[in-house]
C-alpha cells in the first residue's frame, strides 16, 4: 500500500479565457511549481501555471483550511476490517457503539444525525483520456473536514464529511476522536485506484432497510467500503450485493460511483431491492426505469438537464470545465437558503482533487496522491 503525503494547493483562480491570474507576487519554492506542473492535461496545466500556491503538510492533527473547512491525516488503522468482521452496523449508534468499544472509549457520547441535502455529480473522460468526476454538495452552512486515510488493508483515499452530521459538540472531543469518527462518516471520496464515490439523497418516504442473513452497513460506512476495498464500478456493485444496507439518519438515498475507465452508475434501493443504472450525471431523484423514475425535487430535474445539455453539447474537456459545470448548477443558481458547502473536481487518472468552498470558485485547495 503506497502512502502519500498530501499536499494541499491553495489557488486562486480566474475565469477569463481559462487563465488565472497572479494575485499574490511570492516565490514558489521549486517543489511547489514542479507539483503544479506534473498533474493534469496540458490545457489544465495552462490553468494552473500562473495561480499562486500555499503548500500545507497535513498531519494528524486537525488544520483549519478556512472558517468551515479543515482537513487531516489519518495514518494509522482505524479498524474497519474489526467493523466488517463483527458484522457491521444496522444504524449509525451501532456505529458509534463500535467505535467507543473498538476504537476510544470518549466516543461514547457522539451522535450521527442528519437533514436534507441536495447534490449533483457528472462524471466524463477527456479528448487525452482522462477520467473526470465532479461533485456539489449542497446544504446549510456546516463544519466540512476533508480527510485521507490510509488503511492497513485497503486503497489509500480522499474523502469528505459533514462533521454537524456526527454531533454538533463534536468539537468538545479530543481530535482522535473527531477524526476516528470521520473515518466511519464519509460523503463522497475517491480512493488511490481512481474509485469514486458520492452520496446523493432523494426526498422519499421509503427507507432503506434490507434484512437477509448478510452483514450490515449504513450509507456512510458503505461508502467508506468502498473506497477502501473496490477498484472499479464492477467490485464497488459487486461489494454493496454483499451486505445488508441501512440509510443512515433515516434517508433515503442513492449512490453515484465511477471509475478511471469511465463506467459510471447509479446505485439505489427500491423497495430494498439492489438497482443499478448507468448514467453520467446524477442529481437528486430516481433514475431506475418503473414506477419510481423521477421521484424527487424539481430543482433536481433541472440540474440534471443542465449538465446532461453541457455534456451533450461536449462543453465539458477540463478540470476548470468541470468546475464550471459545478458553478452552474450551484444553489446560487437557484435561491433558497441551503449553500453549495463544497464543489469537487476528480482527477480519476492522475489523482488529482480541487475542492472549493460555499461557491467561491475562484480559490480551490488542491490535492494531490500517487495513483496506481
Amino acid at each position: 500500500m503506497r502512502r502519500t503525503v498530501i499536499i494541499f494547493v491553495l489557488l486562486t483562480c480566474c475565469f477569463i479565457l481559462g487563465s488565472c491570474g497572479n494575485e499574490n507576487q511570492s516565490e514558489q519554492s521549486p517543489e511547489s511549481k514542479e507539483t503544479s506542473k506534473t498533474v493534469g492535461e496540458t490545457r489544465e496545466d495552462q490553468d494552473t501555471q500562473n495561480e499562486t500556491t500555499d503548500t500545507i503538510i497535513l498531519t494528524e492533527e486537525i488544520v483549519e483550511l478556512e472558517r468551515g473547512l479543515s482537513a487531516v491525516l489519518l495514518n494509522h488503522d482505524y479498524q474497519f476490517d474489526a467493523f466488517l468482521s463483527a458484522g457491521g452496523a444496522k444504524s449509525d449508534q451501532e456505529v458509534v457503539s463500535f467505535l467507543a468499544e473498538y476504537l476510544s472509549k470518549s466516543a461514547g457520547g457522539l451522535s450521527f444525525k442528519g437533514g436534507t441535502f441536495g447534490c449533483s455529480t457528472i462524471a466524463t473522460i477527456t479528448e487525452n483520456g482522462s477520467a473526470l468526476f465532479g461533485r456539489n454538495f449542497d446544504w446549510n452552512h456546516c463544519n466540512a473536514l476533508i480527510i485521507q486515510t490510509n488503511p492497513t488493508n485497503g486503497y489509500a483515499s480522499i474523502s469528505t464529511v459533514n462533521m454537524d452530521f456526527i454531533g454538533s459538540y463534536l468539537k468538545l472531543f479530543p481530535e482522535e476522536v473527531q477524526t476516528l469518527a470521520a473515518a466511519y462518516a464519509p460523503l463522497d471520496g475517491m480512493n488511490e485506484k481512481g474509485l469514486v464515490v458520492s452520496v446523493n439523497i432523494i426526498q422519499d418516504n421509503e427507507k432503506i432497510e434490507q434484512n437477509t442473513d448478510k452483514p450490515d452497513i449504513t450509507t456512510t460506512t458503505a461508502v467508506r467500503l468502498l473506497l477502501d476495498q473496490a477498484d472499479s464500478v464492477e467490485e464497488a456493485v459487486s461489494l454493496l450485493e454483499q451486505y445488508d444496507l441501512h440509510g443512515s439518519m433515516g434517508m433515503m438515498v442513492h449512490f453515484a460511483i465511477a471509475d478511471r475507465t469511465g463506467n459510471s452508475v447509479v446505485v439505489e434501493y427500491i423497495g430494498n431491492e439492489m438497482m443499478v443504472t448507468e448514467t453520467a450525471v446524477v442529481t437528486n431523484f430516481y433514475l431506475t426505469e418503473g414506477e419510481k423514475y423521477g421521484i424527487g425535487t424539481n430543482q433536481s430535474h433541472e440540474r440534471y438537464d443542465v449538465l446532461m445539455k453541457l455534456l451533450a453539447d461536449q462543453r465539458i474537456r477540463t478540470m476548470a470545465d468541470v468546475r464550471d459545470a459545478l458553478s452552474s448548477v450551484s444553489k446560487d443558481n437557484f435561491g433558497g437558503f441551503e449553500s453549495t458547502e463544497w464543489s469537487i473536481v476528480y482527477n480519476q487518472t492522475t489523482g488529482e482533487v480541487r475542492y472549493y468552498h460555499r461557491e467561491n470558485y475562484e480559490k480551490c485547495y488542491v490535492l494531490q496522491q500517487e495513483v496506481d
